[in-house]
């Protein structure tokens, strides 16, 4: 039986009515939420450090802004708009000493509860909505009259409220406009993480990279194989987002659809799906978080080594040179961008 989808005739903005909402973090996801419920009319205020440069852009969106702590005592619903590991500290510190019976935690990523370095009191509620984009779509989309689809889940529900409470904050935020699903923490976490490293993120960098160098190395142009391997990425992407995989194999030539079909089983291979399925099994286990957890508390000393190498790759400098040349790109200096708290 197909997922129910929940759309707006679904869900009641009205209980979120006389309750405050705590947005903590005001970066990607954690502007658009609190925009967005703003514009819906819901009471919104932001929490943030006193030091975050998100401060004064909050308070010119004519927000109230406070410490995660003063926040947390005022509001009914604190939602956590932060990094996944940065979000235990501010909990324990700030909010924490707040929870009491009536209350809802409210989350965009299940990382935290499901691997328990949030660990919330029984007497609040724990939700989950997660909008299956990113934070400048999310308000784009919602500015337009559309939606980002979204995801929901319930983790405690003493209030018996809590489904309602996570479809009206769905609702404000314009995700039923386009279709909400209902999953777990556990089944968002594990699915979310699986598709970061094996796919979305770490699977396709690495697929391009290799591409790169297989062409390089066979002695053709960096610029051949910067086109061939990751700029005309993005139109094959679309076609798939738009039509799914059959309909971009309509949209290709008969030649491009017999290599797909016939020599890229042969490259992602089943060695490549017993890959995958390990890696599902470290995120199963808590191996891949414990690790992860065990880095941040190191000083992130190999996920800094890491990403610089991964700056000098020559991938990188052949692509800057060449989106110089195409004015239709729009250049965004993005590096070091993070959700702001």
């Amino acid at each position: 039986m197909p997922t129910k989808v929940y759309t707006d005739k679904d869900a009641d903005i009205a209980n979120l009515n006389g309750k405050i909402c705590a947005v903590i973090g005001f970066g990607s996801q954690g502007h658009a939420h609190a925009l967005n419920l703003k514009d819906s009319g819901i009471e919104v205020i932001v929490g943030l450090q006193k030091s975050s440069k998100s401060v004064q852009v909050a308070k010119d969106h004519g927000f109230r802004v406070a410490g995660a702590s003063e926040v947390s005592q005022e509001a009914d619903i604190i939602f956590f708009a932060t990094p996944d590991l940065k979000t235990a500290t501010i909990y324990e510190t700030d909010v924490a000493p707040h929870m009491a019976k009536g209350k809802t935690l409210l989350f965009s990523h299940g990382f935290a509860i499901h691997f328990q370095t949030v660990l919330p009191p029984a007497e609040v509620d724990v939700i989950m909505v997660a909008p299956k984009g990113p934070g400048h779509i999310v308000r784009r989309q919602y500015l337009e009259g559309k939606g980002v689809p979204a995801l929901i889940a319930v983790h405690q529900n003493p209030s018996r409220q809590a489904k309602k409470v996570a479809l009206a904050w769905a609702k404000g935020i314009g995700a039923t406009r386009a279709g909400v699903l209902e999953t777990s923490f556990k089944e968002e976490t594990e699915t979310d993480l699986f598709g970061e490293q094996t796919v979305l993120c770490g699977g396709l960098t690495s697929l391009v990279k290799n591409g790169f160098e297989t062409l390089v190395e066979a002695g053709y142009q960096p610029e051949m194989a910067y086109f061939e391997c990751l700029h005309e990425l993005k139109l094959i992407v679309d076609l798939m987002y738009e039509s799914g995989i059959a309909g971009m194999r309509f949209s290709i030539s008969e030649t491009a659809k017999w290599g797909d079909v016939s020599v890229g089983p042969r490259i992602i291979d089943a060695s490549v799906k017993r890959k995958m399925e390990r890696a599902l099994k470290d995120i199963q286990s808590g191996k891949f978080a414990q690790g992860w957890i065990a880095e941040y508390k190191k000083g992130l000393p190999t996920y800094t080594q890491l990403l610089k190498e991964g700056e000098k790759h020559p991938i990188e400098k052949v692509g800057e040179r060449l989106r110089s040349l195409m004015p239709w790109i729009q250049k965004k200096n993005i590096k070091g961008a993070q959700a702001a708290y």
